[in-house]
């Protein structure tokens, strides 16, 4: 069996990640994949499921976790854990599937640490305003929790350096197809297609 490729993808708030994933998932393609679920110390908000949107674990359980080195990445966020567990992840990549990774930039130089072959994309907004107007359009924050928004966005784009790719969102479409294009780019390297086509090799070079 093909291995699944581990991807990460960062972006600031607004920049339409969560979408562009959505739209990922739904396409039929020729291999599984999917986005990894977290472990989180946080209570389950209404019709979130356990296991589905989150793995909802204790504090003791998640600092059991992270003194036992479980996680590829994990941080602390407004006095709640979140975290990637390394196991599950594994798991999936044994299996096959390609696996995402929705995590900042911080979160990214700890997956790094672990598994260097790690394939990273930032997706970034066309540009700082287009990005301001899509955090209004939503409705949701007011001008001070969008000011803080904005100053987040900023610090997070500042590490666009540290990613194999960067998509910018201008397009939704061709964004979407960019990050098709990244995605068929590793699934046709070398060392996986030699595990797809091993038979076929062993045929090519054979005496």
């Amino acid at each position: 069996m093909v291995s699944g490729n581990l991807f990460i993808l960062s972006a600031p708030s607004g920049a339409g990640k969560s979408s562009l994933i959505k739209a990922l998932l739904e396409q039929h393609n020729s291999r599984p994949m999917q986005v990894s679920v977290s472990h989180t110390t946080r209570a389950p908000r209404p019709g979130e499921q356990d296991g589905v949107h989150y793995h909802f674990v204790s504090k003791e359980q998640f600092e059991q976790r992270i003194a036992d080195g479980e996680f590829y990445e994990w941080a602390e966020v407004f006095g709640n854990y979140y975290g990637t567990s390394e196991a599950a992840i594994d798991a999936q990549l044994e299996q096959g599937i390609d696996v995402f990774l929705d995590i900042d930039w911080q979160g990214a130089q700890q997956v790094r640490l672990k598994k260097p072959q790690v394939t990273s994309i930032f997706i970034c907004p066309p540009s700082i305003s287009a990005l301001e107007q899509r955090l209004r359009n939503r409705g949701q924050d007011s001008d001070e929790v969008i000011r803080d928004r904005m100053t987040a966005a900023k610090a997070e784009c500042s590490h666009y350096q540290e990613f194999d790719y960067i998509v910018v969102n201008d397009d939704f479409e061709q964004a979407l197809n960019d990050l098709n294009i990244i995605i068929n780019n590793q699934r046709l390297k070398r060392s996986q297609q030699t595990q797809k086509y091993a038979s076929l090799f062993e045929q090519l070079v054979s005496q």
